[in-house]
């Protein structure tokens, strides 16, 4: 937010004074926090770093020791540079020893060898200082009005990501805590170099702190999640290339022929205003701090004013090393992921009022947020008896989260395609219900998938009402399809440096190019039947656990229930719970990190060999392709990276449900 010593330099009110930078070069991109006149010698003692000091050198120490005490001071409170202006106490210019003090200490040393005011190089500072403030203030202000807009229109994702890259300029990125890519922005650059090997680079990404930025990737990081559990990290990247520009074309002056200086309006010369004259290496100055790095003038710099920093222009450029972001970015950052953690809070609906009731009905026995009286008076006020009653939870959901896997409208019918398509749902499972003859409690569980509670009148009548069910609405579903006309697509333009990815993709792809999955297109899933209506979430959430698993198996079956799916479906089921990512993360984080860092050595695949062997080594070496000597090596290698005993079959049994659910995470 502030100017630099650089853009002071370039100020017309201190170029009037002809400046010449006699020492300390390297600081010249200190900021200046504000400008203070001192004419005595233990200044430093009342200063708190990045001051830019002016002086006449009237009250400056007569003596070599002093002088060198003076800067040394000032260097250590953190001051950004100094100015003296010559003619009262210094004619022909500052002593050789105060240049050398101030070259070792890399402080900026100035000479105004013309009579300046120092009342208008400390309004000109300061009136830029309060102006930066000022447009911080308002590019905050529009930080949180848009994130506030997003929180209260419930945006998805994606959208919140798109306007954090818009307001940042910079490529962002939304991933699990698998490391998995949720959604993106790459602000205008390539989308396939932004997300190639995006696993292994952004487990090399290890900044301190819930929010922090770390230098040697670039990347500014903060934590996605809300009432204590943490579900993701939300990326940008800073800078995102160029060198930082704070003005016009006119900002890049000419560098003088005698020391050639890149991009340095406060180390060259050329013309000077008029009536000035030409700076040169003999203007009023005797060459005495030559040995210190020699003078520069700067008072020819060309006109220029510095641009105070704008939230979409300088934020994406570049800095040099030891730079932080700015403020805003981080602010920007924490409110994108506040919005995305209340986001995946809020739960939209836009049924009627009967399905309105079963849904809350169906919600209030899945979060326990209603007394289960409540729920069987309400409940049979819809007709549906509850009490005395078998009850078995039954949940309904497309096979492929993507409409275009499913049998349904393409991508391209519009953002109403998926809500359209589980009403579409909801509705065939009401009507199976229907003709199957059967009472029950049904309404959407979530985005995906429908739930039914079934009350049946003894346990007896349990598989018969479940195969009566999955017949009914395998027809209806028929039916409805065989009456459904084809919808044309309507054209539509899509940008693909905004498009986003779904869950676990690495990258941008087009649906139409993904493999079709096999199997039917609806699963159905059924819980266990229980005898009471305190234990129906048991039953419903078995069920909706079932169906997710089920996903990945592809038999066609009427129905599935716990039986038909083992570990693997139990992890897949489980691969969006941060607990289980977190245990993968303790299990074989170090092996996954050591992969990322050696990915010609691969050591999760000879850990995967061994443990999918029966931790033979003999046959895991020779699934593996590898010699027997090299294999154990990799074992043992193995083992000093997890800190584990490959021989303890209770480690090894972690280690492989580690690597289930390692595969269940990666799995979309």
């Amino acid at each position: 937010m502030f100017p630099t010593v650089r853009e002071v330099l370039a100020l017309v009110p201190v170029r009037h004074g002809a400046p010449r930078l006699v020492a300390g070069d390297a600081g010249l991109d200190r900021p200046v926090r504000w400008v203070h006149v001192a004419e005595v010698p233990d200044i430093a003692t009342l200063l708190g770093g990045g001051e830019l000091v002016l002086t006449t050198g009237i009250g400056l120490p007569a003596d070599d020791a002093g002088l060198r005490a003076f800067i040394g001071d000032l260097a250590d409170v953190g001051v950004s540079g100094l100015v003296v202006e010559l003619g009262r106490r210094y004619v022909s210019g500052v002593p050789r020893v105060m240049a050398a003090a101030a070259e070792r200490r890399g402080l900026p040393l100035v000479e105004l060898r013309r009579a300046t005011p120092f009342v208008r190089i400390t309004e000109a500072v300061h009136a830029l200082i309060v102006d930066a403030q000022l447009t911080e203030l308002r590019a905050t202000e529009e930080i949180h009005q848009r994130f506030t807009e997003l929180s209260v229109e419930g945006a998805e994702p994606a959208e919140v990501v798109r306007q954090a890259a818009e307001l940042a300029g910079c490529p962002v990125v939304l991933e699990n805590l698998s490391r998995q890519v949720l959604a993106y922005d790459p602000a205008g650059e390539s989308a396939e170099l932004l997300l190639d090997g995006w696993e292994q680079h952004s487990r090399r990404i290890r900044p301190a702190g819930r929010t922090a930025y770390d230098p040697d990737s670039g990347w500014l990081v903060t934590t996605v999640g809300a009432r204590g559990q943490d579900w993701g990290r939300l990326l940008l990247r800073w800078p995102a290339g160029g060198e930082l520009t704070t003005g016009g074309p006119d900002r890049t002056p000419a560098a003088p022929a005698d020391r050639p200086v890149s991009d340095d309006p406060a180390s060259t010369a050329t013309p000077a205003p008029a009536g000035g004259g030409t700076a040169g290496p003999s203007d009023g100055y005797d060459g005495g701090a030559a040995d210190a790095g020699g003078g520069t003038p700067v008072d020819g710099a060309p006109v220029g004013r510095w641009a105070p920093p704008h939230p979409r222009r300088d934020s994406a450029a570049g800095a040099g090393p030891g730079a932080t972001p700015p403020t805003r970015l981080t602010i920007l950052i924490e409110r994108a992921a506040s919005t995305l953690a209340l986001g995946r809070l809020i739960r939209r609906d836009a049924e009627g009022l009967e399905r309105q009731i079963h849904r809350t009905l169906l919600t209030a026995l899945i979060d326990h947020s209603r007394p289960v009286d409540e729920v069987a008076l309400r409940a049979k006020a819809l007709g549906v008896t509850l009490d005395r009653r078998h009850l078995v939870g039954v949940v309904v959901r497309h096979r492929a989260d993507d409409p275009a896997e499913g049998g349904g409208p393409g991508p391209d019918a519009g953002p109403e395609a998926g809500p359209a398509r589980l009403r579409d749902l909801a509705e065939a499972v009401g009507q199976a219900l229907r003709e199957a003859k059967l009472t029950a409690l049904t309404s959407a569980v979530d985005d995906q998938a429908v739930g039914a509670l079934l009350a049946l009148p003894d346990p007896a009548a349990e598989e018969k009402a479940l195969a009566a069910f999955a017949a009914a609405l395998r027809r209806v579903r028929l039916d409805a399809d065989a009456a459904r006309p084809p919808a044309p697509r309507p054209a539509r333009p899509v940008d693909p440096a905004a498009r986003t990815v779904a869950v676990g993709a690495p990258r941008a792809a087009d649906p139409a190019s993904r493999p079709r999955p096999a199997g039917p297109a609806v699963i159905v899933a059924a819980g266990s039947g229980v005898g009471s209506l305190r234990e129906a979430r048991r039953s419903l959430v078995e069920a909706r656990q079932v169906a997710e698993a089920a996903r990945r198996d592809r038999r066609d079956l009427p129905y599935f229930r716990l039986p038909h799916v083992g570990l693997a479906g139990l992890l897949h089921l489980l691969r969006d719970e941060p607990r289980l990512q977190t245990f993968v993360e303790r299990e074989l984080g170090g092996l996954l990190a050591y992969d990322a860092q050696h990915p010609r050595e691969q050591l999760l695949g000879t850990l995967r060999a061994y443990l999918e062997q029966g931790r033979n080594k003999s046959a895991a070496a020779a699934a593996a392709h590898l010699s027997r000597p090299a294999f154990y090596e990799r074992l043992a290698r193995i083992g000093r990276i997890l800190d584990v005993d490959l021989d303890s079959v209770e480690q090894c049994l972690s280690l492989h449900v580690a690597l289930l659910a390692l595969d269940a995470v990666r799995t979309p």
